[in-house]
């Protein structure tokens, strides 16, 4: 059996998390930070290694991290992995309590992770930036105390590689205008137009999370994939990882049409000039894929308001929030009455200036 890495400060012995923005570890405890170097020492002498993703293949359903434990929420039913120093107590998508199941095991190991950038200071603020001149908004929507409680959470994605080869047709019109002294004239031409390329895509993002809206992870990209590093368990500690339960087969479907798309559109617009451009056929193959099981950091805001619930995600890197705001329905007549009234008042100066004169 492997041995069990701990991730305890050596000072005072409480967990450690991982700091994003300044890169290294620390001790919320007593204050004793430790450079990311120092966990890849202890990580190497425990002769944890990497793999690719054809060892992934043959490994699925054997290779998985250890010192990781595993929460099952009894509300939702979601599953979520940490280290096993982390005390995690709610659940990143409904805020209800999550039970240990000692008996469970832990994550196939990820390929690679892009750690959390963003502490809880930056996710206040990247919300008030979100929520800031927003007049309908109730007030204390979002409180602090409620980002204070909100889970990091690592969410699991697919990265495809792929070349693309495309070929399509497009009926195009080109409308022209003119006039003479008698008349307008119309003039419309239409085409015939066919265009190929090949293009090659690298690291398109399809979350592994039947849970997760995947409208919301769409929404909540773009990731600076330069800051993927190697995957090892410490970056988990203070935080929560999701397990794939859409594998890289199921997620297929989802990044090839994003490909197609792509390349749909670049062939498009390589045909410019036009006023309109409809297709009528398309043909594009995809050969040389791979892919790739990482992390990627996102926090999940769950709240309420009038009896609805609202989910906000937030890109752990870069601060990206999206998510659907409700509208405060008394400052919204308050705001209507407001311009009622103002409309009212120049009514009335209007008629006033009109009987004055």
């Amino acid at each position: 059996m492997s041995d069990i890495i701990s991730y305890k400060c050596p000072s005072c012995g409480s967990p450690l998390v991982y700091d994003g923005e300044n890169n290294n570890f620390r001790c919320d405890n007593c204050d004793s930070t430790f450079d990311v170097a120092t966990i890849k020492d202890a990580l190497a002498a425990s002769g944890d290694t990497g793999f690719d993703w054809g060892e992934y293949k043959n490994a699925t359903s054997s290779e998985q991290v250890e010192n990781t434990v595993s929460y099952v929420c009894q509300s939702c039913g979601a599953e979520i992995i940490t280290d096993a120093t982390t005390a995690a107590t709610k659940c990143p998508y409904c805020d209800n309590v999550v039970v240990v199941e000692p008996n469970l095991t832990g994550i196939i190991k990820p390929n690679g992770i892009i750690p959390f950038k963003l502490n809880k200071d930056g996710l206040k603020n990247s919300i008030n930036d979100y929520c800031k001149g927003k007049k309908l908004l109730p007030n204390n929507f979002i409180t602090d105390n409620k980002i204070k409680e909100v889970q990091g959470l690592y969410v699991p994605f697919w990265l495809f590689d792929c070349d693309a080869e495309g070929q399509m047709s497009f009926e195009a019109t080109r409308v022209s205008h003119w006039s003479d002294s008698e008349y307008n004239y119309t003039k419309t031409d239409y085409y015939l137009i066919d265009a190929a390329g090949n293009m090659s895509f690298t690291k398109i993002p399809v979350d592994g999370s039947i849970k997760m809206d995947d409208a919301l992870m769409d929404s909540v990209e773009p990731f600076d994939f330069s800051e993927l590093v190697d995957f090892a368990p410490g970056y988990l500690s203070g935080f929560v990882a999701d397990k794939f339960d859409a594998d890289a087969d199921a997620s297929l479907p989802r990044a090839s049409g994003r490909v197609k798309n792509s390349v749909a559109e670049v062939l498009a617009n390589s045909a410019g000039g036009y006023t309109t451009i409809v297709p009528i056929s398309s043909n594009i193959g995809l050969s040389n894929t791979s892919v790739k099981y990482v992390l990627l950091p996102v926090y999940l805001i769950n709240t309420k308001y009038q009896n609805q619930s609202y989910t906000f995600a937030v890109n752990g890197q870069t601060g990206k929030v999206v998510g659907n705001l409700p509208i405060s329905k008394g400052k919204f007549w308050g705001y209507f009455a407001g311009i009622a009234a103002a409309i009212t008042a120049v009514g009335g100066a209007i008629l006033s200036f009109l009987a004055l004169n």
